[in-house]
């Protein structure tokens, strides 16, 4: 009896920043891989390499609407606008996506009998008034503010999860994931790790928001693949918090950042936007304990890969062929 068993995994959000890296682990491990992406925020660049396997499959599809008639054995749910630029251009739609996404997904898993992970993530927390922020935290977030339609539409989605878990009997996992960055981040995304080397790169001014006071922890996107992995693999049905509680205020990072591109930009202080959490940082015992997991990758070690991901990004260079417009044609598995 062979001791590897080739799984069919689906991936939502597939071509996305962390959905194209879970692909390559998945893809590097020898399973067949199904990404479904509607391309709002991913690329169909991040696949390109992938073009020619013939255990990869690229799906243009939202997941939102009813999903083709798939047959798998794992469902990693990526799939929803994640910088707050995009999920705030379109309310409804982010939270089309977070509803009808999960009860989808969650469809398929029970039709199909395949184990379904949710991409939650520590917006649930809100702004949190209990720091570090444990799993057993139920936040302090607003309902009716400018990032509501990713909070509580990750929260709703949450519960829809523990809801077919405990009436239908799906096979759950989700994991909050806490800020997390590396190469194939969009330049335009928001978030702050790529304004800051987007605006180092071009010698512009770094725009910090509020005094530089207010605290992210950076986890490096391989460590986060890795706790996706393991989560996956293992009985916790309970959320677990991935992230890397090293702390930084935003006067830091921007400093960091200054350092390793060797920019001249200044810092530019505009008004803290509303509901903007002040501190964030993850208790990560439980993902230790259950998991065996922790980040080993430092802010200064992932900044480098992600600097120069930028570098080509922002300064292409003129001798550099230009990118295709379309990818060729890849197959869509179904039953």
């Amino acid at each position: 009896m062979p001791s590897f068993y080739q799984k069919t995994i689906l991936v939502t959000g597939g071509a996305g920043f962390l959905g194209s890296h879970l692909c390559d682990r998945l893809l590097g491990e020898g399973h067949k891989v199904l990404s479904l992406d509607n391309f709002h925020t991913g690329s169909r660049l991040n696949h390109l390499h992938h073009a020619d396997n013939p255990d990869f499959s690229l799906i243009e599809a939202d997941v939102a609407d009813p999903l083709p008639h798939l047959q798998v054995d794992e469902i990693y749910h990526l799939a929803c606008p994640a910088s707050p630029p995009h999920y705030q251009e379109s309310p409804v739609s982010t939270l089309r996506t977070c509803l009808l996404g999960a009860i989808n997904v969650l469809d398929l898993a029970v039709r199909t009998g395949a184990r379904v992970m949710l991409a939650s993530t520590s917006e649930v927390y809100g702004d949190p008034l209990v720091h570090p922020q444990p799993e057993d935290y139920f936040g302090n977030v607003n309902s009716f503010g400018e990032r509501a339609c990713y909070d509580e539409g990750k929260r709703a989605a949450e519960a829809l999860f523990h809801a077919y878990a405990r009436e239908k009997g799906a096979d759950i996992r989700i994991v909050r994931i806490f800020n997390t960055y590396g190469p194939r981040m969009q330049p335009d995304d928001g978030r702050v790790v790529s304004n800051f080397v987007v605006e180092a790169l071009q010698d512009q001014p770094i725009t910090i928001y509020g005094d530089g006071s207010q605290t992210r922890s950076f986890c490096y996107v391989d460590d986060l693949i890795e706790g996706f992995v393991r989560l996956m693999a293992s009985d916790v049905r309970t959320p677990v918090n991935l992230g890397n509680p090293g702390e930084f205020t935003m006067t830091e990072l921007a400093a960091l950042v200054v350092a390793m591109t060797g920019s001249r930009s200044p810092i530019s202080y505009l008004p803290l936007p509303a509901d903007d959490p002040r501190r964030r940082q993850p208790d990560i015992s439980k993902a230790e304990r259950l998991l065996g997991w922790k980040p080993t990758v430092s802010l200064e070690a992932g900044l480098g890969p992600t600097i120069a991901h930028f570098r080509k990004a922002v300064v292409p260079s003129t001798a550099s062929a230009p990118l295709p417009d379309d990818l060729p044609p890849f197959s869509v598995a179904a039953e």
